[in-house]
């Protein structure tokens, strides 16, 4: 489901106009992502939560030069909003195959 489409969706089930309804929608998802800029986890009760992922520093090999090399630790990347996970209840895990 793409943002237009959750738009659209919430515009037509409230009664509120697409415009009002794009400026909440993108109010919530830059409150969302600066929290995660800030290293604070987010959580929705009774829908999941979006958790700042850590990497662990490891070790590769070069193979071109036969060389070991260190990988620091870090955090997902911030750019492409990849740096949290979201997190499925288990309550809609197991409802989303059920036939309506």
């Amino acid at each position: 489901m793409t943002k237009a489409e959750i738009v659209s969706e919430i515009a037509k089930g409230t009664g509120i106009d697409k415009e009002s309804t794009l400026l909440v929608v993108e109010a919530f998802m830059d409150a969302v992502k600066a929290s995660l800029v800030r290293g604070e986890n987010v959580y929705l009760r009774g829908f999941g939560s979006f958790i700042i992922k850590e990497r662990a520093a490891k070790t590769a090999r070069d193979i071109s030069k036969a060389k070991t090399i260190t990988i620091p630790a870090r955090r997902k990347k911030r750019k492409r909003h990849k740096m949290a996970t979201h997190k499925r209840k288990k309550r809609l895990k197991k409802n989303r195959h059920k036939k309506k």
